[in-house]
């Protein structure tokens, strides 16, 4: 429907998919549409180049295109589409100030402008994610890394996915309880940053810009990150001694002491 079916377009197109030749009355029967109204949508399907229609002794039957070129044309269409479009846009003027900061209010937007910002990178990726955002991401990611593109990876808890420079968090449970979610950022090419705290499966809180100081502030946040990683694989133990299982006295802010 999306790509420009009705429902009942979208039924009788799948019936005929699942048996055919068949007739109007066969199709109405196995899409639920009623018989009355079968016939004009079968002749919007036929004028599309959709189906077929069979004259086989006297008896109309209709046939559906193959899929796979139906979505060959429809990928095509779409694509010169979008590019009819892309030039017409540019021919507007300068684009829109990418300085403001856009707010995403749902899980699927954030993902979807990770996946679009990673896509896009041409330098450098860093990313602070927990599994459950790093795993609809990591093809985006290692295609850009074999293109070059240097990355580096936050991740709160073990990696199930290893990509790039990967720096484990040893503490996401205490973090996740701190925060009431799972934290995500990501910076590509120092130039436009995505922050955001994801809550639920489809819930998420979050906020991109190619504003500097957004940016700035994000990459410091991640970099930050990778240097204690650096510092707390090296020094755990010593670490622990100081200022407890799982650090709680170092993340102290508002006092300066330790264990012993």
């Amino acid at each position: 429907m999306e790509l420009g079916f009705t429902e009942n377009e979208s039924h009788a197109w799948m019936a005929l998919l699942r048996e055919n030749p068949a007739t109007a009355y066969e199709t109405a029967r196995a899409s639920g549409i009623p018989t009355a109204k079968i016939y004009p949508v079968l002749d919007r399907l036929v004028g599309r180049g959709i189906v077929l229609e069979l004259d086989e002794d006297g008896k109309k039957r209709y046939v559906p295109c193959d899929p796979e070129d139906f979505l060959a044309t429809q990928r095509r269409r779409n694509e010169e589409l979008i590019d009819d479009l892309s030039r017409e846009l540019k021919s507007l003027g300068p684009r829109a100030e990418v300085s403001y900061i856009w707010n995403l209010s749902t899980y699927g937007s954030l993902l979807e402008r990770a996946e679009a910002m990673i896509k896009s990178a041409n330098s450098s990726i860093l990313i602070s994610t927990w599994k459950e955002e790093l795993a609809p991401l990591v093809s985006a990611i290692r295609l850009r890394e074999r293109e070059g593109v240097r990355v580096a990876v936050v991740h709160f808890g073990h990696a199930e996915e290893r990509v790039g420079a990967l720096y484990e968090h040893p503490i996401a449970d205490t973090l996740y309880a701190e925060r009431g979610g799972r934290g995500f950022a990501l910076i590509v090419d120092g130039e436009t940053a995505l922050m955001g705290t994801v809550t639920s499966e489809f819930e998420a809180q979050g906020a991109w810009s190619g504003n500097q100081g957004f940016v700035l502030l994000a990459e410091d946040y991640v970099k930050h990150d990778i240097y204690i990683m650096k510092i707390v694989n090296r020094f755990d133990r010593e670490l622990t001694e100081r200022f407890g299982e799982g650090y709680p006295l170092l993340r102290d802010i508002f006092s300066d002491k330790e264990a012993r």
